[in-house]
């Protein structure tokens, strides 16, 4: 799939210290994806970002459009609020 990354999606990754050669596996190979509001999704992965802290990187995506739009990134390691156990 291609994605376009929106200019508040690049400010929060500059802010947030996440590189593009973190996201676009999350983007191209999520370990899920989760709808969310408004039909967006978000792709989601668990990731070390050193140390061995995992972290959640989530990319919440309007999938509809082409190419499909990334609308913010962000880490976190609150895994269990948005991590879905099938």
């Amino acid at each position: 799939m291609n994605f376009r990354l929106s200019n508040h999606a690049i400010e929060e990754m500059e802010k947030r210290g996440i590189s593009r050669e973190t996201l676009y596996p999350v983007l191209n190979n999520p370990q899920q994806v989760i709808a969310e509001r408004d039909g967006k999704k978000a792709y989601q992965s668990q990731i070390d970002f050193g140390g061995g802290r995992i972290f959640l990187l989530r990319a919440i995506v309007n999938d509809v459009a082409y190419p499909a739009v990334v609308i913010t990134v962000y880490r976190t390691r609150n895994i269990l609020k948005y991590w879905r156990y099938e």
